[in-house]
């Protein structure tokens, strides 16, 4: 039974075998469960909506600093993810709704940009748009500069796009690409981001 739930969700590329532990979000009132290796920052499974599936995935797929464990140990982990989270310390930071994301940018340094870095690997694709990269250089970050989101995101909810075109034309993109770039099925939550980003003004 507990390969079979496990069958039923596919790991994501390259992220077999972390030491990890279950984190959890709500959308539209909809709780999902994921994995998450705190060690790399980095989201190692798809969102799961069944708390039975993702205790099987883990089993399956993720580690503890102990080793491998069995459906019932992770099913403890997943029901403290209900409860309690390691990455927030509030329950609010970590609900979200599908009319919000598309009608918000979301908040510089929030929960929902740290989760779109981590199940990206918190890579950057500016090679693919010469105008984002050339909007980069000219407000003078540095290659690989962790604090360009949040910089443009701030200055174009403090003065507008028609204010800070630059920033907007970075912002745009990495959040755009980034949402592209998702593993797995994490756009059910990012999608919407996305169509947001796409008719902001």
């Amino acid at each position: 039974m507990e390969a079979e739930l496990a069958k039923h969700v596919d790991p994501l590329p390259g992220r077999v075998g972390h030491v990890a532990g279950i984190e959890s979000l709500t959308l539209d009132g909809h709780r999902y469960y994921f994995g998450f290796d705190y060690g790399s920052d980095m989201v190692v499974s798809p969102p799961i909506d069944d708390p039975d599936a993702m205790a099987a995935f883990a089993s399956e797929h993720l580690r503890q600093t102990t080793g491998r464990h069995d459906r019932a140990y992770w099913a403890d982990l997943v029901a403290s993810a209900v409860e309690s989270s390691a990455l927030v310390s509030e329950e609010a930071q970590r609900e979200w709704t599908t009319e919000g994301l598309r009608v918000d940018l979301p908040a510089p340094g929030g929960h929902l940009l740290y989760l779109l870095g981590a199940a990206t690997e918190w890579d950057d694709w500016f090679a693919e748009s010469p105008p984002a990269q050339q909007a980069y250089r000219r407000l003078g970050f540095e290659e690989e500069d962790s604090d360009f989101v949040d910089h443009c995101l701030e200055a174009v909810r403090d003065h507008g796009v028609a204010a800070r075109p630059d920033e907007w034309t970075v912002i745009r993109f990495h959040l755009t690409a980034a949402v592209q770039h998702l593993p797995g099925n994490w756009r059910l939550l990012f999608d919407p981001l996305a169509e947001g980003v796409a008719s902001y003004e």
